[in-house]
């Protein structure tokens, strides 16, 4: 992926995180339980790669 490309992703999976914790406070019980825990991953991963990419 280029910089464009991972900065787009981030910011997609930032706002989809905000989304998910924003329902599990509210009461809701989430549809997929397992879901923030992966998409905290997914940003993880991505910042860590563009670290990387930085050095």
């Amino acid at each position: 992926m280029s910089k464009e490309e991972r900065e787009a992703k981030l910011k997609e999976l930032r706002n989809e995180l905000m989304h998910e914790r924003g329902v599990a406070a509210m009461g809701g019980a989430p549809p997929n339980p397992g879901k923030i825990r992966a998409l905290r991953t997914s940003v993880a991963r991505l910042l860590t790669i563009m670290k990387e990419e930085e050095e």
